[in-house]
This record gives C-alpha cells, structure tokens and sequence, in this order.
C-alpha cells in the first residue's frame, strides 16, 4: 500500500480537502497547475512553503486515485 505521508486532510483546514503537509495548498491547486503547464520551478517560486517532495507526492497520490480496479461479483 502506497504511504503519503505529504497529504493530509483536516476539517479544519480547507474544509477538509487533500492538502500537502496541513498547509493551506489543496493536492488539487497543484495538480492544476501542473495541467495548465506551470513548471515545477515556477509552482516552487509561487508558492515559497512547497517543496519540490511535495509536488512528487501530490502527482503519486493523484495517481493512486485513479488508478481503477474491477471487481466482479459472482451471481448469488
């Protein structure tokens, strides 16, 4: 099982949505930016409290997400 120790999720923090390290930066804000082709230096420049380990992990941790499973249920 993949561990992300980066992301964490707080009710109090961001109405509870995936953030990095308990910091006001929802996963999603990176990853959007990434999409829009914002380099990896630039998110770093922008956004001085991220560390280039916490972009890698939002990227892993979204991969994970998506990553798809089927599962058949055998007639009963």
């Amino acid at each position: 099982m993949q561990i992300f120790d980066r992301i964490t999720f707080d009710p109090q923090v961001m109405g509870g949505q995936a953030c990095v390290r308990g910091l006001r930066i929802p996963v999603s804000l990176v990853i959007n930016l990434i999409a829009n082709k914002m380099s990896m230096k630039d998110i770093l420049k922008e956004y001085p409290d991220l560390e280039e380990g916490d972009i890698q992990q939002c990227l892993q941790y979204v991969a994970w997400l998506a990553k798809e499973e089927t599962h058949l249920l055998a007639n009963v």
